[in-house]
């Protein structure tokens, strides 16, 4: 390392709150901020010009790591301009970068040149380098959960002119490492339980086995559809499909292979039906499809066609029987309408696998019975 150059790892001791008048007013403000912040993009943003502001640093800079990946990814920065932030981020990660040291090692890091030249060509590649600053202090970002230290990233700020910060500048700094962590870490959490609330949403809507809606989901969309067809004077389809023969594939393949079966037929399901329709898993080897109009049979023939067209595999061929019944000719209700498919249903699976059959077909025979 060059003899211009001094890097040092800072012990920096617990220092209170300055006694300063100024500094306490800048730092019950940033308390302020960081309590009353919307989202953590604004208060990281908030934070860092109060940081900058306090230490009269130019230039600073929020990296943040990821706790599901490894590295590190400058965030939020004040005092660069797009070229310059460009560098300083493809710079990110070189062996001279102090930013890395401070993640790696969690310990606080200053560098400085000696006044009587600028930073050497060895540090050219981070932050110092990027933004031509003479000094700066870098600070890793982290919290305590459960006695487990969870590190967040870095806080640096850097001064063009070489100056270093005296004890009230090193407890500012320190107060603002630890604001800048409670506001990562407060917006982690708000994003998992988002992440957990959309998931749960998503779970109490959807079959987990082929993603598609659930019966719950049918039965409301049902409703909907026949509330709104019933408004307009229109037509409303239902169709249901059954797997042909899954409980044999189950028990000659096992039942891995049926649930391969079950996400095909799935799969095709999703891409044959129209925008309007809502396609759904109904029961254990059942499918239902709600299309408004009178397309049902289109709809079910253009399905039983696609699942005709899959490619063999071990799990054998794969065809599907359908039944389709229709608002207002074979039902008026929801439960008249699903009753009506399902005696569909049973006649296609009597005509043979791949079969169709509507309603009225299904009772007109079953009165002539």
């Amino acid at each position: 390392m060059p003899d211009d150059l001094i890097v040092e790892e800072v012990d920096v001791p617990n220092q209170g709150a300055p006694d300063e008048p100024r500094r306490f007013a800048e730092l019950a403000q940033s308390i302020r901020l960081l309590a009353t912040g919307d989202d953590m993009d604004s208060t990281l943003g908030g934070l860092l010009t109060a940081v900058g502001e306090a230490l009269e640093a130019p230039v600073a800079a929020i990296y943040l790591s990821d706790p599901d990946r490894t590295g590190i990814q400058l965030a939020v920065t004040i005092g660069l301009d797009d070229a310059t932030r460009s560098a300083a981020a493809h710079a990110l990660g070189g062996s001279d970068d102090p930013v890395v040291a401070t993640a790696r090692d969690r310990v606080p890091i200053d560098v400085r040149a000696d006044g009587r030249t600028d930073v050497p060509e060895s540090l050219r590649g981070g932050l110092v380098a990027a933004a031509s600053l003479k000094s700066a202090a870098f600070r890793p970002l982290g919290v305590r959960r459960d006695g487990i230290d969870q590190p967040a990233g870095v806080l640096a700020v850097g001064w063009p002119d070489g100056r270093s910060l005296d004890d009230e500048q090193a407890a500012v700094l320190d107060a603002h490492v630890d604001l800048i962590a409670v506001a990562v870490d407060r917006g982690r959490l708000a994003s998992l339980v988002a992440e957990r609330s959309e998931w749960f949403e998503r779970m109490a809507h959807t079959d987990p086995l082929t993603g598609l809606a659930n019966q719950r989901t049918f039965a409301r969309i049902l409703e909907l559809e026949l509330a709104r067809a019933g408004r307009q004077g229109g037509e409303l389809s239902v169709a249901i499909f059954d797997v042909d023969g899954l409980a044999e594939t189950n028990a000659r393949a096992g039942h891995d292979t049926g649930d391969d079966v079950l996400r095909a037929v799935a799969s095709v399901l999703a891409e044959s039906v129209r925008l309007v329709d809502t396609v759904a898993r109904y029961g254990g080897d059942e499918f239902v499809v709600v299309a408004p109009g009178a397309a049902g049979v289109t709809v079910a023939r253009r399905v039983v066609d696609g699942i005709a067209a899959l490619p063999l595999s071990d799990r054998g061929a794969i065809s599907v029987s359908a039944g389709v019944a229709r608002f207002p000719a074979d039902g008026a209700s929801g439960e008249e309408l699903i009753a009506a498919a399902e005696r569909a249903l049973a006649e296609a699976r009597n005509r043979g696998r791949g079969s169709i059959t509507s309603a009225p077909t299904a009772a007109a025979e079953g009165a002539s019975g």
